[in-house]
This record gives C-alpha cells, structure tokens and sequence, in this order.
C-alpha cells in the first residue's frame, strides 16, 4: 500500500502480491436512516475522512476489507483531546510491503455527527514504512484478523465491532459502493448498518462465508469463473479485497484467460496486454458467486487507459486487470476479487449473517475506461 507514483514504479502486481503473499501467512437489512459516508476515489485506493478525538480531527485512511485494526500517525500526526486515553500498550502490524509500531489508545472516532465510538482502540504511529498518500488504515475485515497485533490480546473490537455493539448500527454490515477512476468528480460512499438502495440496480445477492482454510480468515467466498461461457476456474475459495488493486485468478485459470484473449505478457507493467483489435474481440468474463453472475465487459476488463502512465505503460496500451495468483495457488486462496473488480459492483460485508453480498450499479456496464 502506497501512494500513486510509488505503486506505479513497484508495479501494481507487486505490491499487490507482496500484501496478499502476507495475507496467507497470516435476511439481510436494507438502508435504514443512517448516512452515507462519503469516500474518496485515490485511483488505485479509497480513502474515508474519519474524525478521531473530541474537538475531531479528521484523518484520511485507507478502507481495507483485509486488515481488521484502524490506526492512524503515518502522515498526519494524532492530536490528543479531552476524550483521548493512553493503553499503556504497544502494536506491531506487518502488512506485507510495509508494516507500523506504536501505542495504543483508546478515543473517540466519528464517520458523521450521528455515526460515533466512543472509547475505541486505535493505533497511533510512531514508526511506518510503506504508507504515504494517506494517514493509516481503516481496517473493517473480520475481528479475528486483530489478533496479534498487541501482545497477549487475541481480539480487539473493530469500528464495526463497537459501532454494533454500542447500538450505533442494528446489525453489523457494511455497504460499500466505489466508482470507477475515471470518474473522477464522483465519489464513492460508506453504509454502515445495511446497504444504500438508491445506488444499486437490482436486488443484493448474498453469498455465505467460505469454511475453506485461510480464505476463511477474511472475507472469503467460493465462486466459479468463466470466460466465453467457458469456465475457466472451476468452484474455489478466495478473498474480496479492498486492498488489492487487480483481480487475481489462480495460474491455470490465468493461463486460460491469456491464451483465450490472445493477451501478452508485459515487463514494464508486469500485466497482460492486447491490441485495439483483440480488445474488440474480447468477450465476457463472468464470476459465478451463489445464484447471481457477474459479468465484466470487456472495457471493465481493461485498465483505465487515461491513468496508464500510473502503471509504467504507454499512452496507448490497452492493459488487462486480470493477472496471476501466483505462489499462493495452493493456500486455499485461489482468487482475489480486488478494487477494479469491486469498482463495477456493490458490496456488502455483513458480520451479523456471515456473508458477502454484490449487486450490480449504474457502472456495471458503462465504457469509462
């Protein structure tokens, strides 16, 4: 994790798979009155403006479904106010290109004036490397993923963990809606306790979360792949992940998709490339996630062109954000449904019930790339 121009010079792929080669060492409510929470659109990331302390200071921090604490010191320093409390307690998280040191404290954390924790745990940096372009981390993946990060605790309570149990939220869900790069004066949005209706074409299907070992550490689902109409990945286990820029498929799936697309492999981006007239001929690449498909066109296929200098490639590169899982083959994570994946669909990640759920939005099928 990043800012722009340091993913683009370590590539997308690496830094991708440095996080996730890390990772594997390591009836539902609709919108209720709640608020959406806005968020921001950083191309390769998204970031919330989340308030901590009582007069609030607001820190920009990256939303990650694959990392469960919230911290925060990696740019902007933590001011203390009359709300704040000091553990006496340290943590250490390794997040794979990076990893951060620090206390832990225990303040008040505002999303909006009617969405507020008190008292809960948060990281405070003194020590980061690997992070820039944003203030820390919003961490709203499983509980469990806690565990560790302060010496003899097993579990600390996530934002969602306290935002339920504080009677914040009726049930412990989150609804998460992003907008492609390319759209760039729109924003995405956060919905805590449910999902928001308004931004969803058609009904929330939800899938239940995988038992598969190390998948089931995360938010992780089963689903098949096809591509033509031809399943390339048959049914597996594997993540939905914020974090992750790309979508990863397992090699001998890969494999099918880059002979299938007539794709080559590219050194400067370290991601399949085609020509203008192979894009025109690239066909469906559908996930099959419960009852419900998924479709990608073949522009939700591609990499932003306007954003290629980003990725080491040229003006008029036509790049595929589908790439290879590489080692992690056989750890029980045999796909990662990353950002360019959650960009055409709503997600939602819903403790309560134990599922995932996707929609499809006014994105799903728009040429903005």
């Amino acid at each position: 994790m990043a800012k722009l121009n340091e993913r683009g010079s370590l590539h997308i792929i690496d830094a991708d798979r440095t996080r996730v080669q890390a990772m594997s060492q390591g009836g539902h409510l609709k919108k209720r009155s709640m608020p959406e929470v806005g968020i921001t659109n950083a191309i390769m990331t998204y970031t919330a403006e989340v308030g901590v302390g009582d007069p609030a200071t607001n820190y920009s921090l990256l939303i990650d479904t694959g990392s469960a604490n919230t911290w925060l010191g990696a740019n902007k320093s933590y001011v203390q106010t009359k709300t704040s409390r000091d553990t006496g307690e340290d943590f250490f998280i390794r997040y794979g290109i990076g990893n951060v040191t620090g206390k832990v404290w225990n303040d008040t954390v505002s999303f909006s004036p009617s969405l507020i924790i008190s008292q809960q745990a948060i990281g405070v940096a003194n020590s980061s490397n690997g992070f820039s372009g944003f203030d820390g981390i919003l961490g709203v993946g499983p509980t469990d993923l806690t565990g560790h990060a302060v010496r003899g605790v097993d579990r600390i309570p996530t934002v969602m963990d306290n935002l339920f149990s504080q009677g914040t939220i009726s049930e412990e869900s989150l609804g998460i809606y992003f907008i492609p790069a390319p759209e760039t004066t729109k924003k995405g949005e956060l919905m805590f306790g449910g999902y928001d209706d308004s931004v969803i074409v058609g009904p929330v299907t939800y899938v239940p979360l995988t038992k598969t070992p190390r998948s089931s550490l995360y938010w992780g689902i089963t689903q098949s792949i096809s591509y033509d109409s031809d399943i390339i990945l048959p049914l597996a286990s594997g993540l939905v992940d914020t974090g992750s820029t790309l979508i990863y498929i397992a090699s001998d799936a890969y494999e099918q998709y880059k002979n299938k697309t007539g794709a080559a492999y590219d050194p400067a981006t370290q991601m399949l490339k085609i020509t203008a007239e192979q894009y025109d001929c690239l066909k469906p690449l559908v996930f099959n996630i419960e009852d419900a498909a998924y479709e990608l066109t073949a522009n939700a296929q591609i990499w932003p062109r306007s954003l290629n200098s980003l990725i080491n490639g040229t003006s008029d590169g036509i790049y595929l954000v589908v790439s290879d899982i590489g080692p992690l083959n056989f750890t029980g994570v045999n796909f990662i449904n990353g950002y360019t994946f959650l960009e055409r669909f709503y997600s939602v990640y819903d403790t309560t019930h134990g599922a995932v759920g996707f929609a499809k939005t006014q994105y799903t099928y728009a040429d903005v790339n």
